[in-house]
């Protein structure tokens, strides 16, 4: 079943419609593992998410149900009507605005800065923690299962990265977001609503900051000054950095996973040049530690 008769089928079952009240206006744009659809359902806009292949590896969509209606409730994101936690299919109101990713996320680094520090300063303790270093493993253990195993820089690059969290890794954990790139931002005429909160868990605040620079590290250098409100230490800008090499190791294992299922082929994306990337972006933070 392709994907528009997929929509057509969930939609006219969850609103009770005719399949053609439903239609499909566009794909979103953004992440690696998901089909994201704005869609029209009897002339209400809404959007359509359906999970790429073996996605339920990388996110547990229990976990996520548990933090949707609490995020939602703090009204900074937009309201699910929808989630099958089997499928990973999602439906939820669509906001109005522009993806910051279609912007210059430099200008709103202070309305980021200020959502971030909302949601990290909540005092909302979930039961779930992101745990990278397990999580980094599991990861790994998706590549190994088909029988491949890591290049020489990505082995020393993770040894590197295990040396440091004795030091930048232990620092008190806090209720994040997980994925706060730019894409996952949305400008609207009522401020910022911040979307798709597949990663969220206890983790270090950092950790969103760093994600934040997904596509250009200088957005969460950015970030980093507003979030502080001050100028970053050595130390600030060393746990920076050591969080973002940690994603870079942990979405090259999502990238070279993708190539390895097949998936360069299916979708036209050199998933492997993509994970050489990351392993690069991953050596870039850790010669800029000092």
């Amino acid at each position: 079943m392709d994907h528009e008769q997929r929509i057509r089928t969930v939609c006219a079952k969850h609103f009770d419609v005719d399949p053609e009240r439903v239609s499909i206006v566009k794909r979103l744009m953004g992440g690696m593992s998901n089909y994201t659809y704005a869609i029209d359902v009897n002339g209400v806009p809404f959007t359509f998410r359906i999970p790429g292949k073996n996605a339920h590896h990388f996110v547990d969509r229990k976990v996520e149900a548990f933090h949707l209606p609490i995020v939602e409730s703090w009204g900074i994101s937009n309201e699910t009507v929808h989630l099958d936690v089997e499928t990973g299919e999602k439906i939820g109101v669509y906001v109005h605005g522009k993806p910051m990713s279609e912007d210059e996320p430099f200008n709103h680094v202070k309305d980021v800065a200020e959502l971030l520090k909302g949601v990290h300063e909540s005092g909302f303790v979930t039961p779930f923690d992101y745990s990278p270093l397990a999580r980094l493993y599991a990861y790994e253990s998706l590549i190994y299962a088909y029988g491949y195993s890591h290049n020489d820089q990505y082995a020393n690059l993770k040894r590197n990265w295990r040396d440091l969290i004795s030091k930048y890794g232990t620092h008190p954990t806090v209720f994040t977001h997980g994925d706060p790139q730019p894409s996952n931002f949305v400008i609207t005429k009522n401020g910022l609503r911040l979307v798709d909160w597949e990663f969220t868990a206890n983790n270090d605040p950092f950790y969103d900051i760093a994600q934040f620079g997904n596509m250009n590290f200088d957005h969460a250098l950015e970030l980093l000054e507003a979030y502080l409100d001050e100028a970053p230490t050595t130390e600030d800008y060393n746990r920076l950095y050591f969080w973002r090499m940690f994603q870079c190791l942990q979405w090259h294992n999502v990238a070279w996973y993708k190539h390895i299922i097949g998936l360069s082929e299916e979708l036209g994306i050199d998933f492997k040049k993509v994970a050489a990337m990351y392993l690069d972006k991953a050596t870039a933070m850790r010669n800029s530690l000092k």
